[in-house]
């Protein structure tokens, strides 16, 4: 339908009528010549004397366009534009970070896939987490990669796509060889100061125990805490093996319930796909609906007829003044 953004402009409508009674008529002097015998020159030749003010008269014609170009110049300052049908869009509410280990011992060849496959952790955890970033509705999505150091791989998106390509391209030891768990969250935390989702989500895999650190794995899921970020723990190592191999099953679970999460263990694919389809399940997605009307402008259709009535207001003008001053004079 059709609006108008500034409807308050027609107030101006009446202004031309109030210059018209309040303001002076416009003067203009024109020099003369001041002879004795005016009269008798004025009987000698035939011609009336007028008076010396004289009010031009105006033609009806240039009031009604006069008019109507004012008119359509205050419609097109009221901004006319035509409002569409509602639009509406629902966004997800949630922030998630996916943090991958790869550190060294992510290189061993014991993660069976749901077909039977052997593949190593890192490839085999992979295709699991591919295959739930392509499920992602509206979520933003950032992936976190670490071992003695934390990065970023891919910052807050929703370019499914990329990510998925960008996890592809990991590979084992890029971060270092051993596992830096609490700086991990610190870093999640740090990613997520500027996020106004209404839901942060952070999914933190690991195969071993927090070695490289600055900041204890405990002291940094109680930031987390304080800063709303839930975090969901997936072991994917054994707890039997020693040094870097070892997976800290106590400290992982310790993170997830300082944040009001969850724990998992996972021995390979098909129990990996299972701990994501619950956490989707634990953590559903939040969504926000939008709705915006589209707006089309139309001031440009009035202040062009102006425009236009104004030019052949001017050359009607123009041609009745040559037609008169061609015309022959009767006596």
């Amino acid at each position: 339908m059709l609006e108008f953004a500034w409807p308050w402009m027609f107030v101006l409508l009446p202004l031309p009528l109030l210059v018209w009674w309040l303001m002076p008529p416009y003067r203009a002097r024109q020099a003369s010549v001041q002879i004795p015998f005016f009269e008798r020159m004025a009987a000698a030749t035939g011609q009336t004397p007028q008076r010396g003010a004289v009010v031009l008269q105006r033609r009806a014609t240039q009031m009604i366009v006069a008019a109507l170009i004012w008119i359509l110049v205050v419609a097109a300052l009221a901004r006319p534009q035509w409002v569409g049908d509602a639009v509406t869009r629902e966004v997800s509410a949630r922030d998630l970070i996916l943090a991958v280990d790869i550190s060294g011992s992510m290189d061993q060849r014991d993660f069976r896939t749901a077909d039977g496959q052997m593949l190593t952790r890192l490839d085999g955890v992979k295709r699991v987490i591919k295959d739930f970033i392509a499920r992602r509705r509206g979520d933003r999505i950032a992936l976190i990669l670490f071992g003695t150091k934390a990065y970023v791989q891919v910052p807050f998106t929703q370019d499914l796509q990329t990510a998925a390509q960008l996890l592809e391209q990991t590979q084992v030891g890029m971060a270092g060889q051993q596992t830096a768990i609490g700086d991990t969250i610190g870093l999640a935390i740090k990613t997520l100061e500027k996020s106004t989702a209404q839901q942060k989500v952070l999914i933190l895999l690991s195969d071993g125990n927090d070695t490289a650190s600055r900041v204890p794995p405990e002291h940094a899921a109680d930031i987390a805490q304080q800063n709303g970020l839930v975090i969901y723990t997936i072991a994917v190592g054994d707890p039997g093996a020693s040094g870097e191999n070892r997976v800290d099953l106590a400290m992982l679970q310790g993170v997830a319930d300082t944040t009001k999460g969850k724990f998992f263990r996972a021995e390979d694919g098909a129990q990996l796909q299972a701990i994501y389809a619950e956490i989707d399940a634990l953590a559903p997605v939040k969504l926000q609906t939008l709705s915006w009307r589209p707006k089309l402008p139309l001031f440009q259709w009035p202040l062009g007829a102006a425009v236009v009535l104004g030019l052949l207001l001017w050359l009607g003008l123009l041609a009745a003044s040559e037609h008169g001053r061609r015309s022959p004079t009767h006596a």
